[in-house]
């Protein structure tokens, strides 16, 4: 045995060896940045376009290099609706315009607002855009105490009179009053498309149709270079480690600014290329030997299809990850080779199915989308992080394919009752299933989970907790599953710094702005599960109005107005149970906390998850129960606020609305 594994191993170097000496073009066909890179059809509603350079896409399987960070597009309202976030605000993209290198935009902040109360500086001066010739500003002095004398043409916004003391005003083609500052609450400029600015000056439209017209950018990034690369054959890409220079992907490789004229491999004598030709013959013959002596190898072997691994994958099936090793055969057997009726649904990284096993066990398979190096990196982080953990509320992982195997595949205890997204706002919404009772008991059992999470050592930061990622089973029970964005957190680390990733309208805004990663970022998507599961509904919906788009914004603000009862689901007894009312509130108390802005005023998960079982054990006797009996009336939330000064509107309103109706864009 010693022989033969010595045989094997120096076969495998000369082997090697002799595939190191062949010339570029014998040994590599296509390089695989520029075979991943390639433009591809893409569609979000009505926008259709071919997904090249600049954009990069959430949910993608393009690897990060064949975009911009800088150009993260995402598709909300089950694929109806593409945002694209520029300068900190968010805008909805209503056409792409490749062949000019052109975006229509409009500002999230404007969608379904009849008359826009509040006006941002949609203005861009950024290396990355310029305006069209279509484009003009509007320049809008809002609540205006004194009429502005430098704008040669103001018209009066009239919708604006009945929720301003003060007149407001726009004019075209203006930069601004120098004094109009003295004069009025505010002074912006918004770009507006041209023709829509004519038809409001001619009255045809109203204001907030027109900002609704949206305006249009050119992106200038990869001017020239790009078109270059393309030309010559290659598509465009982004290097991280330095963002600004040219790179073209090519067949044989990765150069700036195009692909080099004529045969792009390094230039070899015919006596070379004959060498090499004849090198290749003869690594061609021991490659062939080498295949011959493992397939002998194997067949002396004792080890069954389903457990064994590749070298290279030892690690799956190591003491460290202890998990089993399923064969591709196997798995495809127990889904009927994936048959359309065994789907369980999708999610952002793959397909799962319902599977038998031989053993009899019925499983949910989940398939990987694409065989690539990103899934790759997914399919070993779920595997390593679900592999060494055992809790009542966490998914349980029974194996795994090969990572060499010809799909990844991932085998779950099979979950029967779908998510919890499902029942408040999906297709099982309407048997009304989720009770109060049953509410308070998947959020308790959740923060369980989460604070087992954060507890291990190294603790884990889950960071794509959402109402989809919580699974039910026939009881109700909470499996929390998708570990795909997971994150090992170093023991006493602050915060680990890394690209904002999860999920729109769920993600950290501290961790968006600053790209560090803490245990409070999921406290703040814990946060919003909680608004949903006492609202029932979605955490970004942008048929809302432009300040509710995202739901965390519209708890924060209906909890600031003393407005519970408009954001709370009336199916559930708010008022007419005193006792549901009153857990409610403190329900709706504890998500405040959770969605603050800075994560240091967020309490930690472990506080949250002993709280809510005092909220759901006793009802009434949890800490801070001084609120009173009569919670929800108009002198209690006057209470409320004050009892919650660190977390005060006063000093939440300012920080808020910089980010509230920017829903966040990360894989």
């Amino acid at each position: 045995m010693y022989s033969q594994t010595l045989l094997l191993h120096l076969l495998l170097l000369l082997v090697l060896y002799v595939l190191s000496s062949i010339p570029l073009s014998l040994s590599q066909t296509n390089y695989y940045r520029y075979s991943n890179c390639q433009p591809v059809p893409y569609s979000c509603g009505k926008i259709h376009f071919n997904l090249q350079y600049p954009f990069e896409l959430d949910g993608s399987d393009r690897p990060g290099y064949c975009g911009h960070p800088d150009f993260h597009l995402t598709c909300i309202n089950n694929n109806s609706t593409l945002l694209i976030s520029i300068n900190g605000l968010s805008y909805q993209v209503t056409h792409v315009d490749v062949a000019r290198r052109a975006l229509t935009l409009v500002a999230v902040l404007f969608v379904g607002q009849e008359c826009p109360q509040l006006i941002y500086d949609t203005t861009f001066a950024s290396s990355d855009f310029q305006y069209t010739d279509d484009d003009v500003n509007l320049t809008v002095y809002f609540n205006c105490t004194e009429k502005p004398t430098s704008a040669s043409m103001l018209y009066t916004i009239e919708c604006l009179s009945e929720v301003a003391p003060h007149p407001s005003y726009y004019a075209l083609y203006e930069g601004g009053d120098s004094d109009a500052g003295d004069k009025c609450s505010s002074v912006t400029e918004v770009p507006i498309n041209r023709t829509a600015a004519e038809k409001l000056m001619k009255s045809n439209s109203s204001f907030g149709d027109a900002l609704r017209e949206g305006f249009e950018l050119r992106w200038i990034i990869g001017s020239g270079w790009c078109g270059a690369c393309i030309e010559s054959g290659g598509v465009c890409g982004y290097n991280a480690s330095s963002p600004r220079n040219p790179t073209c992907f090519c067949r044989y490789g990765s150069f700036g600014g195009s692909c080099p004229a004529g045969d792009p491999v390094p230039s070899t004598s015919k006596k070379g290329r004959v060498i090499g030709i004849s090198v290749a013959a003869v690594g061609s013959s021991l490659l062939c030997m080498l295949c011959f002596v493992i397939y002998i190898h194997k067949k002396r072997g004792k080890r069954s299809p389903s457990r064994e691994l590749h070298p290279s994958d030892a690690e799956l099936g190591s003491n460290h990850y202890q998990t089993h090793v399923f064969s591709y055969d196997e798995l495809e057997e127990a889904t009927d080779g994936f048959h359309a009726s065994k789907e369980l649904g999708d999610g952002g990284f793959g397909t799962v199915y319902r599977g038998k096993l031989r053993d009899g066990r019925t499983v949910a398979v989940k398939r990987l989308y694409e065989n690539n190096y990103k899934r790759v990196e997914q399919f070993m982080n779920e595997v390593g992080i679900l592999s060494r953990l055992r809790h009542q509320n966490l998914v349980s992982l029974y194996g795994c394919t090969s990572r060499r195997s010809r799909e990844l595949l991932l085998v779950y205890e099979l979950i029967p009752n779908g998510t919890v997204a499902d029942h408040l706002h999906g297709p099982f919404s309407l048997k009304r299933a989720l009770t109060w009772p049953i509410r308070i008991r998947i959020a308790v059992e959740t923060a369980d989970a989460l604070a087992y999470l954060h507890a291990v050592d190294p603790p884990i930061v889950h960071r794509d907790i959402k109402t989809n990622n919580i699974l039910l089973d026939a009881s109700f029970h909470v499996k929390v599953a998708d570990f795909g964005l997971s994150r090992l957190f170093p023991t006493n680390a602050t915060h680990v710094s890394t690209a904002p990733q999860g999920t729109p309208g769920y993600v950290d805004p501290e961790y968006h702005k600053c790209y560090q990663l803490t245990d409070k970022s999921d406290v703040y998507s814990f946060g919003v599960v909680l608004v949903e599961l006492i609202s029932s509904k979605p955490a970004v919906d942008i048929t809302r109005s432009r300040d509710e788009i995202n739901l965390a914004n519209l708890a924060v603000r209906r909890i600031q107005k003393c407005e519970l009862e408009q954001l709370v689901d009336p199916e559930l007894g708010y008022d007419s149970d005193s006792a549901v009312k009153k857990m409610i509130t403190m329900v709706a108390e504890l998500a405040f906390r959770c969605l603050q802005p800075d994560g240091d005023m967020r309490p930690p998960i472990r506080e949250v998850l002993e709280l809510l079982k005092g909220i759901e054990e006793e009802g009434y006797k949890v800490e801070g129960d001084e609120l009173g009996d009569d919670i929800g009336g108009e002198g209690d939330c006057a209470g409320f606020s004050k009892k919650t000064a660190p977390f005060s509107p006063d000093s939440v309103t300012h920080q808020w609305e910089s980010w509230t109706t920017t829903p966040n864009t990360s894989k």
